[in-house]
Formats: structure tokens, sequence, C-alpha cells
């Protein structure tokens, strides 16, 4: 798998009007697009993206990444209204060993119907077992201490 840039990015020509899409938001100052997935998970399942090339969530703004979201919400509500769905999956991968295929941010949001489509997440492989409340303990503190120094560093 190769990491396009921006000027092979299939992402930025549909942000730019240069390729095709059902375009359910175009920018509106946001700085964020929204069109159908064109390979759907589910009936109505759509892309969130920021105009801006930016291959992970490691590479937006804060305020990218604010926008984003605030539109998603806003989309959000809209297909709820609309579609007729029983629930829905927000899901945004990072990096190829997170399954990202197109490297350029996207968020997806996915509605769920009862009864299903047959789509399923497994969020843990079959062998998976529960870490003891000490290793929990012991990454939340790590993770704790990195925020402050991230805090104290800005």
């Amino acid at each position: 798998m190769t990491v396009q840039g921006e000027s092979g990015c299939v992402f930025c020509r549909i942000a730019r009007g240069e390729a095709p899409a059902s375009m359910v938001l175009e920018d509106d100052g946001s700085g964020v697009v929204a069109f159908m997935d064109i390979a759907p998970a589910s009936r109505g399942h759509l892309l969130v993206v920021p105009v801006r090339h930016a291959v992970t969530l490691w590479d937006l703004t804060e305020e990218e990444a604010a926008a984003i979201f605030r539109v998603a919400r806003r989309i959000a509500g809209a297909m709820r209204e609309t579609l007729g769905f029983d629930g829905l999956n927000v899901l945004q991968s990072n990096g190829a060993a997170a399954g990202q295929v197109v490297f350029h941010f996207h968020l997806h949001l996915i509605p769920r119907y009862a009864g299903g489509e047959g789509l399923a997440f497994r969020l843990r492989p079959p062998t998976y077992t529960a870490p003891e409340r000490l290793e929990l303990d012991a990454v939340a503190d790590r993770l704790r201490r990195a925020l402050e120094a991230s805090s104290t560093a800005s």
C-alpha cells in the first residue's frame, strides 16, 4: 500500500470538485465536505472529510478536528430524520494496521438497521484476555502524565 500525496489523493480531488462524488455537503466555510461512500457497509453510509489533505487524526489541527465532528453531528441528525435506521456507527481508522485504505483522514457515518445488513465489527481478537486492573491503572497513569506534559508545554 502506498500513501498518496495531495496531488494523487482521490478525496482531495473530490473536495476540489475534480472527481465525481454524491455530495451531501460541499465546503460551507467549515473546511469539510461529506459524500456517500462508493462501497457502503450499509444503506446511507457516508464519509466526512477535511478539504485540506491530512492523512491521519494526528495530522489535523484541533480546529479541523472540531469542524469535522460538528459537521458529522449535524449530518447524523439529518440522517436520523430521513433514513429510518436504528443505530449509527462512527468509525475512523489511522494507518494501514488500523485498516485505513485511503490515506486522507475520513470519518465514516454508518447507519445500522435492526435485523441488520450483516455488518459486524470485532474489536477484540478471539483469544482476547481482559487485562488486570493494575495494568489498566499503569497505562492510564502513563497517559495522564503525557497529557499533563503536553498541556504544560503549550
